[in-house]
């Protein structure tokens, strides 16, 4: 029997539990002495009091603030902001190694990636959408507050043509017939394909069906995958054309995977939103983009002590060509005006997922501190916005500290609009953190 392992998790249990008392009495919180970075703007509230009624932020002021029966937290002159939101992240990917793909099931990715959300709210990413992976079953379960994590907008299973970027499948997997059956992660959600606009309008609609806030396709060839050269262009216009008007019934939007000039030139012109990477872009394709409303959804991937690593030496080179964009397409579209939100795209490597915070200070290369801040939070927030009504969580904004926005917040020991690597180690950093108006961190004295 193993006594201190029971009790060690009976401790974390309590500590929990203590935390989450705080909001859950039915009384107000009151945050004084707080320095307010809003989420918007760059010069901050100070000494200011934010009080937070269930899960809504219900008033923010500089004048001295009350409340009745509720509970006063002092900042000590901490910063408080919105609590962080990760773009394209992967809820069952980013926490799963790669060779469970190859050896495990359903349950364990799914097991791995419920453990792997509680680390995630725990690095202050209070909403991630996810744009890879069956995570409905988490997302629900997180929302019911049967476990902890982010607010989860799921695109569901990403979609591929037949040798695209989700195409994992093994080399003997073709040709194929009506026939056969789907291949396991396929057939569990985790990812799937459709040829031919029949087909890809019937699985969208699935996917849609699942509970999808918007889709997910790949447009373009990947760096992790095995059949699909970067340079290819991914599905016919048609094709994705029909993705993009289920989408639309459904009052929603397609996010593409996609580097290179003809590819996001093919999807920006079939409808496509956001575009997912587009670290092989030219200024006039991000021109293009930009006129037409589309979103840059780039991650700051570099060939760094944080780069990727593969098994395969053609993935790896694959991996090399894409980083080498990395800094032109920042620096471009930043001049261009483009959209530009910010995800980190971890995938199979628990350890590397604990840096998120770490991805996020990375910008700094190209943005200043308030720039990195904001398009974390109120940017994010409005690409969310695009899924509409399938936008799960109506009852306030996210990313931002103002009257009737969600209570999602942390308390930062410092100032992050001063020194950004606060965010990398949100551990050291954050002092308080909330999601939904429920604490879930507080190592205040």
């Amino acid at each position: 029997m193993n006594f201190p392992k029971l009790a060690a998790v009976s401790s974390i249990t309590l500590a929990i539990a203590s935390s989450q008392a705080l909001s859950q009495d039915g009384g107000p919180i009151l945050f004084t002495n707080v320095n307010v970075f809003d989420g918007v703007n760059e010069e901050m509230i100070e000494n200011a009091n934010v009080v937070v009624t269930d899960n809504l932020i219900t008033e923010v002021s500089s004048e001295s603030l009350a409340v009745a029966n509720g509970i006063v937290i002092d900042g000590g002159g901490r910063t408080l902001m919105p609590g962080l939101i990760d773009v394209h992240w992967h809820t069952l990917y980013c926490c799963n190694p790669q060779s469970v793909v190859v050896t495990g099931d359903i349950l364990e990715v799914a097991v791995r990636g419920a453990i792997g959300s509680e680390g995630t709210l725990m690095r202050g990413l209070t909403t991630v959408r996810d744009v890879g992976g069956n995570s409905f079953a988490i997302k629900r379960m997180i929302d019911a507050g049967e476990i902890e994590g982010p607010r989860i907008l799921p695109s569901g299973p990403p979609v591929t043509q037949t040798g695209g970027h989700f195409d994992y499948r093994p080399y003997q997997a073709v040709p194929t017939n009506g026939a056969d059956s789907q291949w396991y992660w396929y057939s569990v959600g985790l990812m799937a394909q459709a040829d031919g606009v029949p087909e890809v309008v019937k699985r969208a609609r699935e996917i849609m069906r699942m509970g999808a806030t918007q889709l997910k396709i790949s447009t373009g060839g990947g760096v992790s995958s095995t059949y699909d050269p970067l340079d290819v262009r991914q599905y016919t216009k048609a094709e994705i054309e029909a993705f993009v008007e289920v989408a639309d019934t459904y009052n929603t939007y397609v996010a593409s995977h996609v580097f290179t000039d003809e590819a996001v030139e093919i999807a920006v012109a079939a409808g496509v939103k956001s575009i997912e990477h587009g670290f092989l872009m030219s200024r006039e394709t991000m021109e293009l983009m930009r006129d037409n409303e589309v979103w840059l959804s780039v991650q700051p991937l570099l060939d760094d002590e944080d780069g990727f690593s593969f098994d395969d030496p053609v993935s790896q080179q694959k991996w090399i060509d894409v980083t080498n964009g990395t800094d032109f397409t920042y620096k471009t579209a930043k001049e261009v005006g483009v959209k530009v939100a910010f995800g980190t795209d971890i995938l199979f490597d628990p350890k590397l997922a604990e840096r998120q915070g770490a991805f996020l200070a990375k910008l700094q290369r190209w943005y200043t501190p308030y720039e990195v801040l904001k398009m974390a939070t109120s940017t994010n927030a409005e690409l969310l916005k695009l899924s509409g009504p399938r936008h799960p969580y109506q009852q306030g904004d996210l990313g931002v500290i103002a009257k009737g926005a969600y209570a999602d917040l942390i308390l930062v020991d410092g100032n992050p609009l001063q020194d950004i690597d606060l965010i990398a180690d949100p551990h050291e950093n954050f002092d308080l953190i909330m999601k939904d108006g429920k604490v879930y961190k507080n190592t205040l004295d």
